[in-house]
């Protein structure tokens, strides 16, 4: 990390926590943070549900929710971005404060509630991007829609044809009764209507299934099974969690998804269970808690073939993706893999 990225981050730190967060962002539009390009290896290459990806660290979404700065993420060294939570409808989400920085824990605390501009400005902001990175798009639904289900495959239909993927984000907690859809009727018919969406297309694209964190053995199975049966091309686990377990700080009992280092933990079993049900046989990508190339590394051996990160930024600044993605070549090449899919699931057992 360099000097200025370190004083930045230190003087974000004194800035009340969405102030900060939409001035990390008015910094990277303006040039000011470090953009190292393409992180790429013969080890890092990365093949994840037909994408191409030149390695497996990805930005993901909150980070960027209306797809402001498609341009410089595009040369922040992650291999792929999601971006969003995106609704049909605009909506301002909870009210503020909604964004806990949590310093002793590495953590955060946030209820935005999928607050975004909508799929009409995030749409005509993708129409735009820059065609030299893998993007995606987290879909969501609007509070007070009528339909939530149904909210998925609108905002699929009108921003599809300029992705790379999507995520169906069933498991926010900030979203009253969100999560009620992560059961498997429910899910089966969502998944339903998102997979009509996709085939609508111009240009069929994967579709992932965002799952909680605060998930059964039983209930795990069960999605995986619905994941299976309605054609999801991967599940990205997990979001964030409502435990509160071992918290230092005084931010520790707000309401919301609680991020970043504690939830390491948690995400990684729920992530080797979750590549045991499925027998390796479907994609999964890691999130939560990564901060450093060995946190990527235990989330590819407990079974991911792909990582996620964003609170880590805050505590870590931007060129933190490029870091562990070299990191984690070194890693590889320590322990004798020439691909990173080798190593993928190769300490699940640890997890279990």
């Amino acid at each position: 990390m360099s000097g200025l990225e370190r004083l930045g981050i230190a003087a974000l730190r004194h800035v009340e926590s969405e102030r900060a967060h939409r001035l990390a962002l008015v910094a990277l539009k303006s040039g000011l943070a470090p953009l190292p390009g393409t992180v790429t290896s013969d080890r890092l290459r990365t093949r994840l549900a037909g994408l191409e990806l030149p390695n497996p660290v990805g930005l993901a979404a909150g980070f960027d929710k209306n797809a402001e700065a498609l341009a410089p993420l595009a040369r922040a060294g992650f291999g792929f971005v999601e971006v969003g939570a995106a609704t049909p409808r605009p909506q301002p989400g909870n009210p503020r404060p909604r964004l806990f920085r949590l310093t002793e824990d590495r953590a955060a605390i946030n209820r935005f509630g999928f607050n975004n501009e909508g799929m009409e400005a995030i749409g005509a902001r993708l129409a735009r991007r820059p065609a030299n990175m893998v993007l995606g798009l987290n879909l969501g639904a609007n509070k007070d829609s009528a339909d939530r289900a149904e909210d998925f495959a609108r905002v699929l239909a009108h921003c599809g044809e300029w992705l790379d993927f999507a995520t169906v984000n069933v498991s926010s907690p900030n979203t009253e009764k969100l999560r009620d859809l992560q059961g498997a009727e429910a899910l089966s018919a969502l998944l339903a209507g998102v997979m009509a969406a996709r085939s609508g297309l111009p240009k069929p694209i994967p579709v992932f299934l965002k799952i909680a964190p605060d998930l059964s053995d039983a209930e795990l199975g069960e999605i995986a099974d619905v994941a299976r049966v309605s054609g999801v091309d991967a599940i990205i686990a997990t979001n964030t969690t409502l435990s509160r377990e071992g918290l230092q700080s005084a931010h520790r009992n707000q309401a919301g998804g609680l991020s970043g280092a504690p939830l390491f933990e948690r995400s990684t079993r729920v992530l080797a269970r979750l590549s045991q049900v499925t027998a390796g046989e479907m994609p999964l990508i890691g999130v939560g808690g990564v901060s450093s190339a060995e946190d990527a590394y235990a989330k590819i051996r407990a079974g991911a073939s792909a990582v996620q990160l964003y609170t880590a930024l805050v505590f870590g600044g931007l060129s933190l993706a490029a870091r562990i993605a070299r990191g984690l070549d070194e890693l590889l090449a320590r322990d004798g893999f020439a691909h990173v899919a080798d190593a993928v699931g190769t300490g699940r057992e640890e997890w279990l």
